[in-house]
């Protein structure tokens, strides 16, 4: 085999060997590290490198053989400058036989160690997609006496850089396909969460957003819902954004607080009334089970009704029909009821307070609202809207400072959403300025009117749901025996709060209403040492 035989040879090995790296992977750093590594192998070549044009204007050395990290940072080029700027600029390549000889060789990555009687050659070959030139394809080396010219090796890197400017262009698509894509996704997760979230409803805690998508799969149906919390905890609220994303948003949403009413009154106000059938009932009335006929019928305090109510109840949700009271025409209606309860309707069932057929009618769906000390994130977001509403109601600027947001944060909040709301709204009226300090706040100056009403009340009021099957034999009371439980003395309370807060000292303070420093003086004084869990 001749000479030109076998640089043909090795050329075509190179080629072969070079696309198929080129093809194997988008990763275009490591592909390129991997091309300059075989032409180094094959060419007896020993310091490479890929400069490419970046969006700041300056050629960039992104791959390089024979180079260190540090070397590599250095090799930027402004176009024009040096050898390699110059290669860009005029899209042409460039051949020196001596680099020491020639002084538009800057040497700026500084790798070059000059051997003396050893003169070192420089190839640059431009990388174009099209007519466009992109970047630098580059070598330097020891020219040996068996130099046989610079032709073969020119042509060889002409050809490496036209592959290598077909990758790039690709890999250019590819990131621009993907950004789009991304960008896409993230405008798509954007319109997605704007339309899954609830009109006046606030909540970006883990308990909310678990809320938030019950009610999302719970509102396109029809089937009877029951909202379950403690008071103040926004149920009404709720029953509004399941009724405007169900079906039926077009159709009225009629609300009934079962508490307020007799059950005399709430039998006329629910079914309605003929002229005459008592006393003051001057003309007919349409109960609100008309009235909300194609739509949502919202009943509030739902544990709170007789237990004779309970059974005229039952019948229209299971028939859909019902009569008005001193009326004997059968009224069909197309209602979705929505219910809602503070109360802990497994114990009621088993005291026989509540009748269990009900139970299971108004119990297909249940939704559980947390009390807010139990998503304490949604705080600063409630107060900043309730702010804003106080602010457009009474043409105010009103702000709050962090120290008082955060005083408000480690609140108990027995009375909930309602009560937080009820107390902003206090100190923003009697605020001596338009920003709200700690002190400003009730509870800093032992003013919490909330403290005084709940200070003999259950601090944690849960609603634990049993299994039904349980009920009528084997329903554990949570009031039962609570006075014979409360602790005698001081240190018995201080040991229950502690137990009941999980040792924490903070917490346990809240609980007693105590300052956290009275909290430490107290448990010292009683000898109470605190459990490291």
């Amino acid at each position: 085999m001749s000479s030109s035989q076998g640089a043909n040879h090795i050329a075509l090995a190179t080629i072969y060997e070079i696309a198929k790296i080129l093809s194997s992977s988008l990763a275009l750093h490591d592909t390129l590290r991997q091309v300059l590594n075989v032409i180094s192998s094959h060419l007896e070549m020993h310091r490479g490198m890929v400069s490419l044009m970046q969006e700041s204007g300056q050629l960039s050395i992104i791959s390089a053989v024979g180079l260190t990290r540090e070397e590599i940072q250095r090799g930027e080029f402004e176009t024009g400058e040096g050898i390699t700027g110059q290669i860009f600029k005029h899209g042409i390549p460039i051949v020196i036989p001596d680099i020491a000889q020639e002084p538009l060789f800057l040497n700026k990555t500084g790798a070059q160690k000059l051997l003396e009687g050893k003169p070192i050659s420089f190839l640059g070959v431009p990388i174009k997609v099209g007519k466009k030139c992109i970047g630098v394809l580059s070598f330097q080396y020891e020219k040996r006496k068996t130099f046989n010219g610079f032709q073969p090796k020119l042509q060889l890197l002409t050809m490496v850089a036209s592959l290598i400017g077909q990758s790039v262009q690709l890999h250019q698509q590819v990131t621009a396909d993907r950004q789009q894509l991304l960008q896409e996704k993230s405008r798509l997760q954007k319109e997605l969460a704007n339309k899954h979230r609830l009109n006046n409803v606030i909540g970006q805690s883990k308990r909310m957003q678990e809320v938030f998508a019950d009610v999302h799969m719970a509102a396109p149906g029809s089937s009877t819902i029951l909202l379950r919390g403690e008071s103040g905890t926004g149920k009404e609220v709720i029953a509004h954004a399941i009724h405007y994303l169900s079906a039926r948003k077009d159709a009225p949403f009629i609300k009934v607080n079962c508490a307020a009413l007799t059950e005399s009154l709430l039998e006329s106000e629910l079914f309605g009334h003929e002229k005459g059938a008592f006393t003051g009932a001057l003309q007919q009335r349409k109960g609100r089970f008309e009235q909300a006929h194609g739509g949502t019928l919202f009943l509030d305090e739902i544990g709170e009704i007789s237990p004779a109510f309970q059974i005229k109840l039952l019948r229209v949700l299971q028939e859909r029909e019902f009569e008005r009271v001193g009326g004997n025409t059968t009224i069909k209606v197309d209602v979705r009821l929505i219910c809602a309860t503070n109360r802990n309707l497994e114990e009621a069932v088993g005291r026989s307070e509540f009748r269990s057929d009900l139970y299971f009618r108004i119990n297909v769906i249940s939704i559980l609202l947390p009390p807010l000390r139990e998503r304490r994130e949604d705080i600063p977001l409630l107060i900043e809207n309730i702010l804003g509403n106080f602010n457009r109601e009474n043409n105010t600027k009103i702000s709050i400072t962090p120290e008082a947001l955060l005083v408000l944060t480690n609140c108990h909040w027995p009375g909930n959403v309602r009560e937080l709301e009820n107390c902003v709204a206090r100190f923003s009226t009697l605020s001596q300025g338009n920003v709200i300090q700690s002190e400003d706040i009730p509870c800093q100056s032992k003013n919490c009117l909330s403290s005084t009403l709940w200070k003999y009340q259950p601090q944690e009021t849960t609603i634990t749901i049993r299994p039904i099957a349980a009920l009528p034999n084997q329903v554990t009371l949570q009031s039962q025996d609570a006075e014979s439980r409360k602790p005698e003395n001081e240190r018995d309370r201080l040991i229950s709060a502690m137990e009941k807060s999980g040792w924490v000292q903070a917490k346990a303070a809240r609980l007693l209403d105590l300052t956290p420093r009275q909290m430490g003086y107290a448990l010292k004084k009683n000898n109470i040492e605190i459990k490291r869990l």
